[in-house]
């Protein structure tokens, strides 16, 4: 089967968060299993573009309204990534350091898609599958369908898999424009509340529509940024699919970013001597529990919360708990977890950017991953904190929900709560820091119990595989 993977992130290519986590590896497994599968995302001048060795694939032009532009296919020469991966330059467009947060993106997103859709018409053969991820590639459905010049790919199967419904990528209808010349009489499969709406697009034009877990899935039915409506009405071709993780990328028995490796029989004292370099490296003291925070400083990561939520868990917990933090966002909340390190130089520091190599000597280093998330589609992170036998303390939706059991219930391994909120945080703070001074045994058990679960992509693969097959004639 050949499946062609549209997105604007991939690990390691250029990745913002999960997205470029799963189109990293999601490919990867199908590959393994036998299949051709393929990633297609933009030609930013990222480190891994100099980095590695290219072969040009297709030159072709296309018009984006009165622009006619020229692009670029190249293609990794050595597989490095353990499937093909190609990528689409346009110099005006593409040709940039940075994935988003620039003021033409919506001219970005249009012009990529349409390179692709005009690279593909080209080919002597039509693949299997074509694969979008979220909205930034949610017109290639329509455009495929519905644009005049590119409907003999009409018949190509698309499925859409959405990582976060809460970004959707509007555009008002003067930019229609952009778009290659398409039936107006199918405007109303652009359209949602006035605007044209890629990301509603792309669920009424996929063949199939997939979320990266099952609770979300569910979720989108009355929280999903006003596609609530949509998603109830199209909840027949829709299915939850959780992700996995890449365990070739994330395992601490053979992790070169970490101190001393580990697996479920050493973990106890191998992680004690990680926890230790990581905590002098950061002017903690290793004895007492060492929780963290990893990702995006946002509402939806409920980031705002943090800096009260750490300075009431200091103060009802007598100082007895640190607190790391990593991650990059929002300026006022960087500024109000810079200025903590001033308040609590024992017991707190962050490191504010994105650091690769941090992230996995925190994982291997800490007792504690902290997730209040307010969304979560599917949350990788807590999943990589089982892998290093960290202990996820998760708000009860999303994927979170679907794979983190509370360590009250029958051989549970994390901690949940139900509410984003300073109060839930700080209990379930309380909670963990009761653990880990009067529960050492059940600590350790659980530890154990939680690196032994199967978190990797083999079952998910699967399940996508069936789903592709299911949209054969």
């Amino acid at each position: 089967m050949e499946i062609i993977h549209l997105s604007f992130e991939c690990y390691p290519v250029a990745k913002a968060g999960g997205l470029g986590d799963v189109v990293g590896a999601l490919p990867k497994y199908q590959t393994k299993m036998g299949h051709y599968a393929k990633v297609v995302m933009p030609m930013f001048r990222t480190k891994f573009l100099y980095q590695h060795e290219w072969d040009v694939d297709f030159k072709g032009s296309a018009n984006l309204a009165d622009w006619r532009f020229d692009f670029t296919v190249i293609k990794e020469r050595h597989n490095t990534l353990g499937f093909d991966l190609f990528l689409i330059d346009i110099n005006g467009l593409l040709d940039r350091e940075n994935i988003y947060g620039y003021a033409d993106d919506t001219q970005r997103y249009v012009g990529f898609q349409i390179a692709f859709v005009d690279w593909l018409n080209h080919w002597q053969h039509k693949p299997d599958v074509v694969h979008c991820h979220d909205y930034h590639v949610g017109l290639v459905p329509f455009m495929m369908k519905y644009c005049y010049e590119y409907n003999r790919l009409g018949d190509i199967p698309t499925v859409l898999t959405i990582h976060n419904a809460q970004y959707q990528g509007w555009m008002g209808w003067d930019q229609s424009n952009l778009i290659p010349a398409w039936d107006t009489w199918k405007s109303g499969l652009l359209e949602w509340k006035g605007d044209i709406n890629p990301l509603a697009s792309a669920v009424k034009n996929a063949w199939k529509v997939t979320t990266v877990s099952w609770s979300y899935m569910e979720e989108l039915r009355y929280n999903s940024n006003g596609l609530e409506a949509l998603f109830e009405y199209e909840k027949g071709k829709c299915t939850g699919i959780l992700n996995g993780i890449d365990a070739d990328v994330w395992n601490p028995a053979t992790d070169k970013f970490i101190e001393l490796n580990y697996d479920s029989d050493n973990v106890e004292e191998n992680k004690q001597t990680n926890k230790t370099v990581l905590c002098k490296e950061f002017n903690l003291n290793p004895q007492k529990p060492l929780i963290i925070f990893i990702g995006r400083l946002v509402g939806e990561k409920a980031a705002d919360l943090l800096p009260d939520a750490i300075v009431s868990s200091m103060y009802s917990m007598q100082g007895y708990v640190n607190f790391l933090v990593l991650g990059s966002g929002e300026l006022h909340v960087e500024w109000q977890l810079k200025q903590l390190a001033q308040s609590f130089p024992a017991n707190y520091n962050v490191m504010i950017g994105y650091n690769e190599a941090l992230s996995h000597r925190m994982y291997a280093g800490a007792d504690f991953l902290l997730m209040p998330s307010r969304v979560e589609p599917c949350g990788l992170n807590q999943m990589y904190a089982m892998q290093y036998g960290t202990v996820p303390m998760v708000r009860s939706t999303g994927g979170l929900k679907d794979t983190v059991t509370d360590m009250g219930d029958w051989q549970g391994w994390g901690i949940r709560f139900n509410n984003a909120s300073i109060g839930d945080i700080v209990h379930a703070v309380s909670r963990a820091v009761g653990l880990y001074y009067d529960e050492p045994d059940n600590l350790n058990r659980m530890r154990k119990h939680m690196m032994e679960i199967d978190n990797s992509w083999e079952k998910s693969v699967q399940q996508y595989l069936n789903i592709y097959s299911s949209l054969k004639f």
